[in-house]
């Protein structure tokens, strides 16, 4: 064994004996340690212990542990500090910069146990709140999550879509004449991107590349054949097809499109494709409407397009409230005016629906009893104060083990509406989660199931429910599900908005805000709900002030 593992794995110890606030001095002896074996310029290997005792920095303890570690690979110690540690804290101990002192405030006090969680505190601005942290080290950390995230090759949608729209801008500005679209993943508004793909209809490839070699976006340019690749400045992959005019519809065509749903269509096709004039003139040939290209997974909807009765798919310009925000009472930054501002003078709301946290949530500021009541007396004020718009009493009532809520009812029958999910105790099998949810649904107070699985993307699975037996019960209930809009969530997956859609449950598009900024998640909402056939008709928060509260009076228990 060479001496750069062992430093790791006594610098690894060290940690763990840090984070579980063992002696400090020992700790301290351990960490030099590490480092005195880091950088000697022999090999430690095959010695004794009594050779190992009289390097210095070591000794004899720290001789008889790495010892073991020579023999068996390992140590007791060190297993022991494992087995009581979740796998997640050893992972965000490995990120360069946080250090065990901040992962032991973030596990214990923030009771974030994965870097999925981290990252999305850091989003949520929970970071702040926390004892030695503030604004520039959470960013810092979410700066250097997304840097981690980004060496598997996926990137979240909205992560990309700034560099990737400056990209579309430059190749504008190189062939203002060419025809050029978007294609692939990004076109398909999916919600992780592995490669951005482009398609140019010009003649002029080899300029193409010249001016793409020296572009300041895109980097390690090539040519091969009538691709140019290259990758964006945090990794994304980039492909960028030249072909001719005459070939740019067939190309747009077969590089956006799932393979499944490109040969789905090809095989309803009998000649042969030459020089297509639109994407439309393809569908037609296969004897099928034009089809969005969000919707061009698998062979889903190919059916309707045969039978002409493709969904109408909702628009951002179609929301009339948000609903699921958080404020500065719990976990938020601004405040209840703020948030009523920003929504009636710069997004053209008609309503806002308030959903602090509920009591369990301790790490989040969770509102206690008395607390829901004052927030209520500043929403009474505030609706009397602006009169052309209106803020909704909700609540995210934490769904506790066994899925009850945690106000009585006597609290719970106070707000307009509750939004039940869970945020704790993600590790139970699939029919015990199950059971949990559904009996949360079957509350007659609960209104809206949020975040169903919990699940963060590229980060953290969520936990596994039986989808089909969830969205019954909301059905047999009447309980709304979220589309929870948060880039990093987008929970319910849309793979599932049809099984509600055709279980004649509605979805709402709720971004989750912690800030006025994070409004703005609802178009991602907006995205992966198109992806899922919703039309505006079956989506909650398109409905007007009026229609709304009829809902939310109709589903109040008597």
């Amino acid at each position: 064994m060479e001496n750069k593992p062992i430093a790791r794995t006594l610098r690894l110890l060290s940690q763990l004996m840090e984070l579980h606030e063992v002696n400090p001095f020992k700790i301290k002896s351990i960490a030099n340690a590490a480092f005195k074996v880091d950088k000697l310029p022999f090999p430690i290997a095959g010695k004794s212990i009594a050779e190992l005792e009289k390097i210095d920095g070591i000794g004899k303890s720290l001789a008889a542990k790495i010892a073991e570690l020579l023999e068996t690979g390992s140590m007791a110690e060190l297993q022991e500090m494992l087995e009581k540690t979740p796998e997640g804290v050893v992972e965000m101990m490995g990120i360069k910069g946080i250090g065990a002192k901040k992962v032991a405030t973030i596990w214990h006090e923030l009771g974030i146990e994965n870097v999925g969680e981290l990252y999305y505190a850091c989003n949520e601005n929970r970071l702040v709140e926390a004892k030695g942290f503030g604004l520039k080290t959470q960013d810092e950390i979410r700066r250097l999550i997304e840097f981690r995230m980004a060496g598997n090759g996926k990137f979240l949608y909205a992560q990309v879509e700034e560099e990737a729209k400056l990209l579309m801008d430059e190749i504008k500005s190189i062939f203002p004449e060419a025809l050029k679209h978007f294609a692939g993943e990004f076109r398909r508004l999916n919600e992780v991107i592995t490669e951005l793909v482009i398609v140019i209809g010009s003649l002029n490839q080899h300029i193409a590349f010249n001016a793409l070699a020296n572009s300041q976006i895109l980097c390690n340019v090539s040519l091969n054949g009538d691709h140019i690749s290259g990758e964006l400045k945090n990794g994304l992959l980039v492909d960028i097809i030249c072909v001719d005019k005459s070939q740019y519809y067939k190309e747009l065509f077969l590089n956006t499109g799932s393979d499944e749903h490109v040969e789905a269509v090809l095989a309803l096709i009998t000649e042969e494709l030459e020089e297509p004039s639109s994407e439309e003139f393809i569908y037609k040939k296969a004897g099928l409407a034009w089809m969005q290209p969000e919707l061009r997974e698998g062979d889903t909807f190919i059916e309707r397009a045969g039978n002409n009765t493709l969904p109408t798919l909702i628009t951002y310009h179609d929301l009339k409230g948000t609903l699921h925000n958080h404020s500065n009472w719990s976990d938020g930054v601004n405040t209840i005016e703020e948030m009523v501002l920003y929504c009636r003078d710069e997004l053209k709301l008609e309503y806002l629906g308030m959903c602090d946290h509920s009591k369990s949530a301790f790490y989040a500021k969770g509102l206690s009893i008395e607390r829901v009541l004052q927030q209520h007396e500043e929403i009474d004020h505030l609706n009397k104060k602006f009169t052309d718009f209106h803020i909704f009493k909700g609540i995210e009532s934490d769904i506790l083990n066994d899925g009850s809520l945690d106000y009585p009812d006597e609290i719970l029958q106070r707000f307009d509406f509750v939004v039940a999910s869970v945020h704790s105790n993600l590790k139970m099998a699939e029919d015990k989660a199950t059971a949990r949810l559904i009996k949360a649904i079957e509350n007659p107070y609960t209104t809206i199931l949020g975040h169903p699985t919990g699940r963060l993307l590229l980060s953290r699975k969520g936990y596994d429910i039986d989808y089909k037996k969830v969205i019954d019960a909301c059905a047999a209930n009447k309980v709304i599900i979220e589309i929870n809009a948060n880039p990093v969530r987008l929970d319910l997956d849309w793979r599932w908005h049809q099984y509600a859609l055709d279980k004649s449950v509605m979805l709402s598009i709720n971004p989750d805000a912690h800030r006025n900024s994070g409004f703005l998640d609802m178009e991602y909402g907006v995205n992966v709900a198109r992806k899922g056939g919703l039309t505006k008709e079956m989506c909650l928060n398109v409905l007007s002030l009026d229609e709304i509260k009829k809902v939310f009076e109709a589903k109040k228990p008597k």
